[in-house]
């Protein structure tokens, strides 16, 4: 099992590095998409990871057995251990002709914490599912009230009252800036720290005791959104002042209080592409 697993973990590593070259797999006859969405509770990630349970590892075993042959796959983001999506996107190449009811039977062999939406065989041969996204969008989902229907899926915080108007308000102000140094996770290999955002609102559901953080930019950094939730929470519990997060944000400085939200409430939520349709 672990000798199977060095033997992925070398070859994803490949793939990534042909990739990020603009080249294909030797044995390319075509390139597919698969829609896929997966709750992370179980994995360490996205990417695979020495004899680590990943959702690359899951979807690229399935892959391989049904073609026949070694296949790789580059997925569109690398979420965290305990991340959730529920829309992911992966691209894989094949051949021209792939064995009929190639998705359906590729779901049934998935585990039931992966679903595998759709495959899509119009796109362009050098479509990237990284590289080509314009739009990613993230919800982190927390509950105020302990159920042990929400835990799996969305964050618990108990430590009430939460200042909401202050957290509308600093949640707003992100739209105004475009560089986020102050949300980068510490040894994260970004080569900038530039993203372009295009939401950030924070919808709360006071008669269920719950609240939604969404947040869409063109990119992000490795463990922004939860930083960025995290920040919102330290505002709502007056540990940092509205002034003081619009100065931070405005001389690219940091939070004197530092808080990275738990993964389970968060979800990869949107993707979009210029060549697919929604």
């Amino acid at each position: 099992m672990a000798a199977e697993q060095d033997k992925f973990t070398a070859d994803s590593q490949k793939a990534e590095s042909l990739a990020n070259r603009g080249e294909a797999s030797p044995f390319a006859e075509r390139r597919y998409f698969l829609e896929l969405a997966y709750n992370g509770g179980a994995y360490c990630g996205w990417q695979v990871q020495l004899e680590k349970p990943t959702v690359q590892l899951v979807i690229m075993r399935a892959i391989s057995q049904l073609l026949n042959r070694q296949t790789k796959v580059q997925g569109c983001g690398r979420t965290d251990a305990g991340v959730h999506a529920s829309q992911f996107f992966l691209h894989f190449d094949g051949p021209l002709q792939l064995p009929d009811e190639f998705a359906y039977r590729l779901n049934k062999m998935m585990p039931k914490d992966i679903n595998i939406i759709r495959l899509l065989e119009d796109i362009p041969h050098d479509a990237h599912a990284r590289f080509d996204a314009t739009k990613r969008a993230y919800d982190y989902f927390i509950h105020f009230n302990k159920d042990p229907f929400h835990y799996p899926l969305s964050c618990f915080f108990p430590w009430l009252p939460l200042d909401f108007e202050r957290m509308h308000e600093a949640a707003s102000l992100l739209l105004e800036y475009n560089d986020f140094p102050m949300f980068c996770k510490t040894g994260g290999a970004n080569k900038t720290t530039l993203c372009d955002m295009f939401e950030s609102q924070i919808f709360l559901d006071e008669k269920n005791g719950t609240m939604r953080y969404r947040v869409a930019a063109n990119r992000f950094l490795r463990g922004m959104v939860r930083r960025i939730v995290g920040s919102l929470i330290n505002v709502g519990k007056y540990k940092i002042s509205v002034e003081e997060y619009k100065e931070v944000l405005e001389t690219k400085g940091s939070f004197k209080y530092n808080l990275s939200a738990p993964p389970e409430g968060l979800f990869l939520s949107e993707v979009h592409y210029p060549y697919i349709i929604r």
